[in-house]
């Protein structure tokens, strides 16, 4: 594993530097001048990444950052201005005023990092989240996972070119790859063998544009001497492979989640079968040949699909031919895999089992993450990966679902636990959401732990955090957020961070409105939030944040009056029923809609012109339009995966889920008025129309905010604060 070392020494110290320089002008401006930045790899003598910062003599330089790579550099630099210029960067915004002059040290900072490696990514992130994005967003992207510190980190993007190229060549026709890739928003799923064909096929010019991203995606992040992951295959192979090979032993796997044998059963190319060692290094020495190499690659050939045999030497002779296949296009190569499949089927993944996989593969030359540590760790109960390297990581987020939500303890004490387990082979700290763009402050807590020695204290880091955040201290914004660390954030046991509000949910009688928190705390955070918004209402961080935290009081707003409204209908009680569906269907929904339209970050429209942007015709516009309006809704032809990546935007709380509920509450309302029983399955075929109507609507939701997000949520506020 000294590929670190390696991946430093090949982008050069120079090119590293000046990388880190270019990214300090596109920071801080012309006042990155008085920041000297170095990077010398001979600082990480303990083989982990390190910086130091300390004052020059002299007025010019106000500091002199240097670091043991451009991402180590980076961090040193963030450091800097979080800690001592009162700055702040996120998803959601920056805040960059720059004390003038800048401060200087009293005395020299050293950080070493406790892990060889910051991980970032999650295969389904590819699709959640970037999809739609341009090379301007993919540069803020890696400035801030350069700034956070993370030095490994997948470039997936482009590889569907490739693989065409190689389909091509082993003399599959156009049409049976074209019926092979899905659509853009579901690429992560075609790569893992779970999906084919659905919402594509791709067009020649998606492609192209995504080749050109890929370019500059692995030039910047090398540039800053990061490592990055390269697809690898895993044994999923279009049926056209079958026609060219009627021979190769390849087996049909069962439908992914929902879907049948339509759009899902891909194949599986038996890992004995020759044909399997000439597709995988041919991708693979195709890919190196176009992008380079770090020599670590990603494979995942059992993600949610259960092996063909529970025969430990089955297992072996898998990982161990696709390992092989690796090690066929480059000798060097790591192994990254996602450890997801040991908890997602416990059942099946026995301790023996999870040995055999792992054991196909020479100890250290595979890494495994694993991916859901803050709730389920799989290294606990698996001698930590018998001996193999693990990433310690934090998934939190799940479809790339709005609602506040975090695991504080256990992501402040698991990282060090982990660390101090017996023969514990750990070598870092990873966050792996599934979707982004939501909940900054646990990202920030994570990435500032990948560099800790020990925890933080938590109530005194997040009152801090909240003066960074919006740039001056105000004691009812530091009050607002320990309420919110100390309900919403600290979810303790197993917590699946997957958006359960009725608000977001096809309506039944059956809604679970379960909290893990104490209601009152949101309510309380808001009014705090909403006091402070004289001072600080200038700032677009307290402005996203305000939306958000309104945005989750609404939320449990909906829960009360779905409770009010099942309550009503169970007691035949019409006059209530009216009441609070009225009040829900006519006001608050409404009202909800008006506040997230009224910030560009919670726009339907942004997600869906970004989606068109992409396109070079109108007919790629509207294919891409479908491909991001089925991902947020029905995710599938006939909502098979029914609202897992649901979102709160406007547009889409007011003509979708407004729409389901107001059928419900009005199907209700004719139930009691004609004394017929609710059937649950009229309901779902009835509102599937509805569903289904708004993913096909083709109206143009706007990509610019509207109405005062003050105002906005001061109105909710009155009417609605319990």
């Amino acid at each position: 594993l000294v590929l670190l070392a390696a991946a430093a020494a090949r982008a050069g110290d120079a090119r590293q530097e000046a990388a880190v320089r270019a990214l300090a002008r596109r920071l801080m401006g012309p006042r990155a001048a008085a920041v000297s930045l170095s990077v010398d790899v001979t600082l990480a003598e303990g083989g982990t990444d390190t910086y130091r910062l300390r004052s020059p003599p002299g007025a010019v330089v106000a500091v002199a950052v240097a670091g043991s790579s451009g991402a180590a550099a980076a961090a040193g630099l963030y450091r800097y201005l979080r800690d001592f210029c009162g700055c702040h960067l996120s998803w959601s915004g920056a805040q960059l005023r720059l004390p003038e002059p800048l401060p200087r040290l009293p005395a020299e900072i050293r950080a070493s990092a406790p892990g060889r490696y910051r991980y970032y990514q999650n295969a389904c992130t590819q699709s959640y989240s970037y999809v739609w994005w341009d090379w301007a967003r993919w540069e803020q992207e890696i400035d801030w996972m350069a700034l956070s510190g993370i030095n490994l980190a997948p470039a997936f993007v482009g590889q569907e070119a490739v693989w065409q190229r190689v389909y091509r060549t082993l003399g599959l026709n156009q049409s049976e790859i074209d019926t092979y890739f899905t659509g853009p928003a579901f690429l992560a799923w075609n790569r893992m063998g779970n999906l084919r064909g659905w919402a594509g096929p791709l067009p020649p010019a998606w492609h192209l544009k995504q080749l050109y991203l890929q370019y500059r995606i692995v030039e910047r992040m090398r540039s800053l001497g990061m490592t990055t992951v390269l697809p690898a295959f895993a044994g999923h192979v279009p049926q056209g492979v079958l026609r060219v090979f009627p021979h190769i032993n390849a087996t049909r796997l069962g439908g992914w989640s929902h879907f049948d044998c339509t759009y899902s059963c891909t194949y599986l190319l038996d890992p004995e079968d020759p044909m399997f060692q000439v597709i995988g290094t041919l991708f693979l020495k195709e890919l190196i040949k176009e992008f380079g190499t770090d020599h670590i690659y990603s494979a995942d050939t059992f993600n949610e699909m259960t092996p063909l045999s529970s025969d430990p030497a089955y297992l072996s002779r898998v990982s161990s031919a696709v390992f092989k296949s690796m090690t066929g296009a480059d000798p060097e190569a790591v192994w990254l895999m996602q450890g997801w499949l040991f908890q997602h089927q416990p059942d099946f993944w026995q301790p023996v089992q999870v040995r055999a996989l792992l054991h196909g593969v020479p100890l250290g030359r595979m890494i495994v993450l694993d991916l859901f540590a803050e709730s389920k760790p799989v290294y606990q109960w698996t001698e930590s990966f018998y001996g193999q390297p693990f990433i310690w990581c934090m998934l939190h987020n799940f479809g790339g679902n709005h609602g506040l939500f975090g695991t504080v303890e256990a992501i402040n004490r698991g990282p060090f636990t982990a660390r101090h387990f017996p023969n514990s082979t750990m070598v870092g700290t990873g966050l792996v959401p599934e979707g982004i763009e939501q909940n900054d402050m646990v990202y920030e807590l994570m990435n500032e732990l990948g560099w800790c020695q020990e925890p933080l204290d938590l109530p005194s880091w997040v009152t801090r955090y909240a003066e960074r955040r919006y740039g001056a201290p105000n004691a009812a914004a530091a009050s607002a957020w320990r309420l919110l660390l100390r309900s919403v954030y600290n979810c303790t046991g197993v917590c699946v961070n997957h958006n359960r509000s009725p608000l977001v949910h096809r309506p039944s009688l059956h809604m679970d409105t379960e909290l893990w928190y104490n209601a009152s705390d949101v309510y309380e955070a808001w009014r705090l939030l909403l006091s402070a918004s004289t001072q600080l209402g200038s700032s677009p961080t307290f402005r996203y944040d305000l939306v958000d935290v309104t945005r989750q009081a609404a939320q449990q707003l909906v829960s009360n009056y779905y409770l009010s409204i099942r309550q009503a209908f169970q007691s035949h009680a019409l006059p209530e029923l009216l009441t609070a569906g009225g009040v829900l269907v006519y006001d608050l929904l409404p009202e909800l809609d008006s506040l997230l339209s009224s910030h560009s970050l919670f726009l339907l429209g942004r997600w869906l012109e970004s989606a068109r942007a992409m396109a070079t015709s109108d007919q790629e516009a509207e294919q891409y339009e479908l491909n991001a309006r089925n991902q947020v809704t029905l995710w599938g032809p006939s909502g098979n995966i029914l609202d897992y990546a649901n979102k709160q935007l406007g547009g889409l709380v007011l003509d979708y889920y407004g729409v389901r509920w107001s059928l419900f509450v009005s199907t209700l309302v004719e139930s009691l008025n004609s004394g017929s029983p609710f059937h649950q399955d009229q309901f779902n075929q009835a509102v599937f129309q509805v569903e289904r109507g708004f993913v096909y609507n083709k109206k143009r939701y706007p990509a610019v905010p509207a109405g005062d997000t003050l105002e906005i949520s001061r109105k909710l506020f009155l009417k609605y604060y319990p």
